[in-house]
């Protein structure tokens, strides 16, 4: 089968085609600055880079420039056989991939409300995938579902029980495509029985989450109800005692749209450094600026303080393993963390291996290490071509 999956976001559409035959990824790429000026489309199709400069009126414009590109290239005589769609937030209903009919639709855009940066974009890119390719199979991934198994203790807020079955209140999740992606390949990188190991997943981007996973089930992870909860992000809060909201509501007089731009937008590595969302800038300038200095160390803490609960959670941890986009490339966050949890978990850094670049599955700690670490370059398009698939 060839699957394209699709991945919207407000004003972009990342897109990967896949062979599932030997699952060979045929192109990959992203559409960027959709419905904005300066818009173009970057690819890298059968190893070859190309970008396209090109304002594109919506995701249709742009989606219709993209296959147009693959049916000339990649493609061929092929035809694609089904869309899978990453999205963000499944609610409490949605556990396993789904067929797109209109009532998932319809329920995918009232999930918004959970995931408003995700979930219209999400919907958005289903809508124009089925008028691009009428009558092809159009699935949904959400990513919520993998943490579905989390026991009912660790995903219950101390919030009135009433109002929480109410508005369906409860930590969800997110990320568990990659999480689940990378615990699968962390399973088969020890050699190690998937349900035999005790594993910390350190999805770490500009949007991050942390996921113990036992025996291959997610038992607790660091997002909750939206993807605000949990350790620093780019521009995302991360945990804040609800306490603050209230008197920065109160004080800047912010009403409810204006608090969640607040900490949504505003907010994380951004909020704290005052520098950028990026961590690479932040760790170029941490030297000499102190606010980077901050910022740094405030991330690197949250992903200690996460481990080390999870580690008691799980009752110890076998291996602890690193992926995305900081996940993978910073090799000072990951020393940092690492050499934090040295006397907790008995962690011995192979210095040489942290710190040389590399796009491979890798052991980062010595063999006398008590507690492996590993880096895992994770792939949801791939998870998600595989459950289309499987599905269709």
């Amino acid at each position: 089968m060839i699957i394209l999956t699709l991945n919207a976001g407000s004003s972009s559409l990342k897109f990967n085609l896949i062979d599932t035959a030997d699952e060979t990824a045929l192109a990959d790429g992203i559409a960027e600055r959709i419905g904005l000026s300066d818009g173009f489309i970057r690819w890298t199709i059968q190893g070859e880079k190309g970008r396209v400069d090109q304002d594109m009126k919506d995701h249709k414009d742009a989606l219709k420039t993209i296959m147009d590109e693959l049916r000339k290239t990649a493609l061929k005589d092929r035809d694609v056989t089904a869309v899978g769609h990453r999205v963000a937030h499944g609610g409490p209903h949605f556990g396993d991939p789904m067929l797109v009919t209109p009532k998932v639709l319809q329920e995918i855009e009232e999930l918004a409300a959970l995931a408003p940066l995700h979930n219209p974009a999400n919907a958005l890119g289903i809508k124009t995938a089925m008028e691009i390719f009428p009558g092809k199979p159009q699935v949904a991934v959400f990513d919520t579902a993998f943490h579905n198994s989390i026991p009912d203790y660790a995903y219950t807020y101390g919030l009135p029980k009433e109002l929480c079955a109410k508005y369906e209140i409860r930590r969800y999740g997110f990320h568990g495509t990659s999480h689940r992606y990378v615990a699968e390949r962390t399973a088969l990188l020890l050699a190690k029985p998937l349900d035999m190991l005790k594993i910390i997943t350190c999805h770490l981007g500009n949007g991050s989450s942390i996921t113990a996973v036992n025996k291959g089930k997610s038992v607790d992870t660091s997002m909750g109800l939206t993807p605000l909860e949990g350790v620093i992000m780019g521009t995302r809060c991360g945990s804040v005692d609800a306490g603050a909201i209230i008197t920065l509501m109160e004080k800047e007089n912010l009403d409810a749209k204006g608090i969640n731009a607040l900490l949504n937008k505003q907010s994380g590595l951004l909020g704290i450094s005052g520098v950028s969302s990026d961590l690479r800038d932040i760790e170029e300038s941490r030297a000499s600026n102190d606010s980077s200095r901050l910022t740094f160390e405030t991330l690197c803490y949250g992903i200690v303080k996460y481990i080390g609960a999870y580690a008691a959670a799980m009752d110890g941890v076998d291996v602890i393993t690193f992926t995305a986009g900081i996940g993978e490339n910073s090799n000072s966050t990951r020393a940092w963390v690492c050499n934090r949890l040295r006397n907790l978990l008995g962690i011995e850094l192979n210095e040489a291996v942290n710190n040389a670049r590399s796009k491979e599955d890798r052991i980062i700690s010595t063999p006398s290490s008590r507690t492996a670490v590993c880096v895992i370059p994770t792939n949801e398009e791939l998870m998600i071509a595989r459950y289309t698939a499987k599905l269709v």
